[in-house]
């Protein structure tokens, strides 16, 4: 066993390790200055740095989303969707990485039991003594072997992991996010084509009424064979247009049936598109709280962390390592002998200290490629972060310049349903021909289409918006 002479140098060299374990070969990481603007392209910059609170990125989606049968169908993608569900799995591995690294600090233990029975030759280099037919040695012992983190190797190891799983949990909002919004976005659509829909049926059935009246100043000899052709042909376009849009109804349902992690099938709808209410004011925020809300941006610097841990890592591993491995047990030569306390005991100590030598190209090589993949990984979040902020800029602009279109869509959809009355009027009354006729109730139908498109792209802009302000996962 281990005298006190021994004991108390060995208590010295861990109190020297575990002091040199607090060196470290590269620095705390810090987050890179990404120079942000105050505000938002379009945007005011608020007063005294005083920020809108709470922006609309913080809101949960069952608040920001005002149709129950939307929230209703938000729930069921968020419970059953597989790229959600792949991202919860993601987690689940990294959590699983993150529990196993940090044991990293604790040493190394090991249990051995073994028995050997050997025959050797009586001219052999180690022959048995006289009478002997063989040897016998049993063993029973616990050893432990300890590496001291020196150079932050280990400590490094837990951070690389730990940003790692943290990516994954940020990677998961991302992913819920866009679910929210494509959902929603999805969900819009459908709504539009079921205006669309209706519109172009009405459209159709005014078009029957047209040629009914036409094929009958035909045979009065009030107008000529090309007019009822003429209104025939238009009659045939919107039956095909209506066709064309119950396709879009079909494959944008199965869409969602599928993003909801469901066979395809019909989808509820319980409102119209004009009939929802549009929100008419968004608050943005500022552009620095999108480094805290936007899962992306926060998945993009957890991974420059990592980036940032395997290189004190790698350079860690220049560096001489320090080892303490000891044995104790049990040991003799015969079973009887094996449990005869203390004669058959035995204990081990050694420290050791491996400097790598030849491999030092190879290890330098390594450390100076994790500085390039570090580099690389400040300059992706930078690039996020620029990103993010056009993405919110751009949204903005298109809240903005779309609610002035639809103002005026709405101003010339009015205008061209009452010419088509008018239209209708002058033909009866012989002071309009079909062309007029035809022409007036083309540009109303693509007008009122054109309506619906506009009102589904503001709700979609609103959607949008609230997903790059980092919106949905709360």
């Amino acid at each position: 066993m281990m005298n006190r002479t021994t004991e108390h140098r060995l208590g010295l060299i861990l109190m020297f390790l575990l002091i040199l374990s607090s060196c470290s070969t590269v620095g705390e990481y810090s987050q890179p200055d990404t120079d942000l603007p105050g505000a938002y392209r379009g945007v005011d910059k608020p007063d005294s740095g005083v920020v809108d609170v709470p922006f609309s990125g913080t809101i949960p989606y069952r608040t920001f989303f005002v149709d129950s049968t939307l929230v209703e169908l938000i729930d069921v993608a968020i419970e059953n969707n597989h790229d959600l569900q792949v991202a919860v799995k993601n987690i689940e591995y990294a959590s699983l990485a993150l529990k196993q690294a940090k044991l990293g600090n604790l040493p190394g233990l090991d249990l051995q039991v073994s028995g050997s029975t050997a025959t050797t030759s009586d001219y052999g280099r180690s022959p048995l003594l006289s009478g002997q037919e063989s040897t016998e040695e049993f063993t029973a012992s616990l050893s432990l072997s300890w590496e001291a983190d020196i150079w932050g190797k280990i400590r490094n190891t837990k951070k690389g992991v730990l940003a790692e799983y943290l990516r994954s949990v940020e990677a998961k909002k991302a992913v819920h996010t866009r679910l929210v919004a494509d959902v929603a976005q999805g969900y819009y659509n459908l709504l539009m084509l079921d205006a669309q829909l209706e519109i172009t049926r009405k459209n159709l059935g005014l078009a029957d009424t047209t040629l009914a009246m036409m094929r009958l100043q035909y045979d009065a000899g009030l107008v000529t064979l090309l007019a009822v052709e003429q209104q025939e042909a238009v009659r045939l376009g919107i039956r095909s247009s209506v066709a064309e849009i119950e396709r879009g109804v079909a494959v944008q349902e199965n869409a969602l049936s599928v993003l909801c992690g469901k066979v395809p099938g019909k989808i509820a709808r319980t409102v119209k598109l004009a009939d929802l209410p549009v929100a008419e004011s968004l608050s943005s925020g500022i552009p620095a709280q999108l480094l805290s809300n936007r899962p992306d941006v926060k998945a993009a610097e957890m991974a420059l962390m990592k980036a940032h841990a395997e290189t004190g890592i790698a350079s860690a591993k220049l560096y001489p390592s320090f080892t303490i491995s000891a044995e104790a047990g049990a040991n003799a030569l015969k079973a009887s002998d094996w449990f005869n306390f203390p004669g058959s005991l035995f204990s081990f100590v050694q420290g050791a200290v491996l400097q790598p030598v030849f491999q030092q190209g190879k290890l330098r090589t390594a450390y100076k490629q994790a500085k390039v993949v570090r580099d690389r990984e400040e300059i992706l979040f930078r690039q996020t972060v620029l990103n993010a902020v056009k993405e919110v800029s751009d949204a903005l602009a298109t809240v903005k310049k779309l609610d002035i279109r639809e103002k005026e869509v709405e101003k010339q959809e009015r205008i061209l349903r009452q010419s088509v009355d008018n239209a209708d009027l002058l033909f009866k009354s012989g002071l309009a021909d079909y062309l007029e006729v035809i022409t007036v109730q083309a540009n109303a139908l693509d007008a009122e289409l054109s309506l619906a498109t506009i009102r589904r792209q503001r709700l979609d802009a609103r959607t949008e918006l609230y997903r790059v302000l980092g919106g949905g996962w709360q």
